[in-house]
């Protein structure tokens, strides 16, 4: 697939980073990785380019959240440990599915799930705030196991939890149909008709809150099955705010940076 075969790196993303930070109305607010492409991809490991990043982040006290689905994440246990002790960071793991073979079909280039509920579990032992994202659930295929993965992420030292419904905007929804009626295709049928049960009987909801969560008595029941997992494993039960008034703003001096 194109979007897994041609990747764009930003090698100089850091820098650039650190012009904006140094702007001067820059006012500090969490800054999101993992939102759009997962910053711990495979060709993070030649590119450095997340932990150069981090690197700004940390020497400028700058709040951070992670999404991700790579215990290559671990590789800057480092840094992630000094910005947790400051309360500018937390990370949560993307964990779909418990099953290797469900999990290997959707996800073939990320980490095992046990690698990652691994991952929880040193960066929470090594104090770094983590949490558990179940994206994308998918009706009819991996939603039976909310309840588990909540479990055994609670059970890793995760503190917060959430999760966000199959999206299919027109780019992607072929790919999707392809790829379920390939490796599932005595479920695909019943996977799409839900789907659009949960999107008002289209293939996308793109209203903002209704996109993520979708709308219906499926999409209910998968949010009530949430909920309810959430509560029984501890989880959400105090949100962490990520600190701001730490933030030490880089200045541009003849070329170069420096902190004040």
């Amino acid at each position: 697939l194109d979007f897994e075969t041609k990747l764009f790196a930003k090698p100089d993303a850091a820098r650039l980073l650190e012009q904006e930070l140094a702007e001067k109305g820059y006012a500090p607010r969490t800054i999101a990785m993992g939102t759009n492409t997962d910053p711990y991809q495979p060709i993070e490991r030649r590119y450095r380019i997340t932990r150069a990043i981090l690197e700004v982040l940390d020497r400028t006290s700058h709040p951070v959240g992670i999404v991700t689905k790579s215990a290559l994440v671990l590789r800057d246990l480092d840094i992630l440990t000094r910005m947790a002790e400051r309360g500018l960071v937390k990370v949560a793991l993307s964990i779909t599915s418990l099953d290797n073979r469900l999990s290997r079909a959707m996800e073939p280039r990320a980490s095992a799930p046990h690698r990652r509920l691994q991952a929880l579990e040193t960066l929470s032992a090594a104090g770094v705030p983590t949490a558990v994202m179940v994206a994308p659930v998918v009706p009819g295929l991996n939603e039976a196991e909310l309840d588990k993965i909540l479990e055994r992420a609670a059970s890793a030292g995760a503190t917060e939890a959430g999760y966000i419904l199959l999206r299919l905007p027109a780019e992607v929804r072929e790919i999707f149909e392809a790829w379920l009626v390939e490796h599932y295709p005595d479920r695909a049928e019943k996977v799409l008709s839900l789907m659009r049960t949960m999107r008002g009987g289209k293939e996308y909801e793109a209203e903002w809150g209704l996109r993520m969560s979708g709308t219906g008595p499926h999409a209910w029941l998968i949010g009530r099955r949430f909920e309810q997992a959430a509560k029984r494993n501890r989880l959400n039960r105090r949100k962490l705010n990520l600190r701001t008034e730490l933030f030490e703003k880089p200045v541009l001096t003849g070329g170069q940076y420096r902190l004040i």
